[in-house]
């Protein structure tokens, strides 16, 4: 049997590397869509030896790119323009980025588009870069392009070096509150990903799947993780003082960018952002981990335990 050819979108980001990883262990056959500027020697690395030059907001690089000579089976797309991790990003890669994508993958004729999309970001209609995912399923819709969104809690592991430092520390660092919110190991999000492009059947396109840990969390819950895994007391605390979120919401009103993300802090603290059905994700990626089976296998992939 052929493996299946994949082709994906944002591979050189923290959780794209992790994308293609998950891809290459699965058998299939990657190409990463990168800019000309992309570095791509971790990839190579890894032993990617396909790349398609193309730029979400430029519609004859994508129509080369995704050219339907190369057969690709699927695409997923993880590529984010709010964080800008890359040169060129911007929040309109989020918009009109997408909408060029899912244009030109329709006119290729790819069967299915793989999206990385946000817990319920059809209600979080004033946090602009989780809406945006939103606006991106419906026009999947509108397009009639067969698809399937995994919405992602919040990456747990968003920052290793920052969160290693202050849990060498014994504190555990967190953007919210005491509000329950749901969050995903990127390792984990990343192998969901591959099995959507791979090997999920097509009676589950055009719908979308929420995905993260067994429950919500809380600062209190990682704690608790935390303590049982190292076997020693932690503390949480705030990656932004009330202080300094205080002074942030001042400039948020000048600041396009800053104002999104002091929605969103907003917003989750409000306890919404947690996912409505588990029970799905179980059933098609067979995998619901715990709080404390999530942190020991961070633990021990970033050798603190063995």
């Amino acid at each position: 049997m052929n493996s299946k050819k994949i082709v994906v979108v944002g591979a050189t980001g923290h959780l794209g590397v992790k994308i293609v990883q998950a891809l290459l262990d699965q058998g299939a056959d990657v190409t990463a869509m990168v800019r000309a500027t992309s570095n791509k020697s971790k990839l190579e690395a890894m032993g990617v030896k396909h790349f398609a030059l193309g730029d979400m907001m430029n519609k004859e690089s994508l129509k080369e790119a995704l050219n339907p000579r190369e057969g690709f089976d699927a695409i997923v797309a993880s590529a984010a323009g709010y964080t800008a991790h890359s040169k060129g990003d911007s929040p309109a890669t989020d918009t009109i980025g997408y909408k060029n994508l899912v244009d030109a993958t329709k006119a290729a004729g790819i069967p299915r588009f793989v999206l990385l999309s946000i817990l319920e970001c059809d209600k979080a209609v004033n946090v602009p870069h989780f809406h945006n995912k939103y606006l991106t399923e419906t026009y999947l819709q509108e397009k009639k392009q067969p698809y399937i969104a995994l919405r992602s809690g919040a990456f747990f592991d968003w920052n290793d070096n920052f969160m290693l430092k202050r849990i060498s520390k014994g504190v555990v660092p967190v953007f919210f509150t005491k509000a329950g919110y749901g969050t995903i190991y990127t390792p984990d999000l990343a192998r969901y990903l591959a099995m959507a492009a791979v090997s999920l059947p097509d009676s589950e396109l055009n719908s979308y799947v929420d995905v993260g840990w067994s429950k919500p969390v809380n600062s209190e819950s990682l704690i608790a993780a935390f303590s049982k895994v190292l076997d020693k007391p932690f503390r949480a605390k705030l990656i932004v003082s009330g202080l300094v979120f205080g002074i942030l919401c001042f400039f948020a009103m000048f600041i396009p960018k800053l104002k999104d993300m002091v929605a969103m802090v907003r917003w989750v603290n409000t306890g919404v952002y947690v996912s409505k059905d588990t029970a799905r994700q179980q059933k098609l990626f067979g995998d619901l981990p715990t709080t404390e089976e999530a942190v020991r296998r961070y633990c021990k992939d970033h050798h603190l335990i063995k």
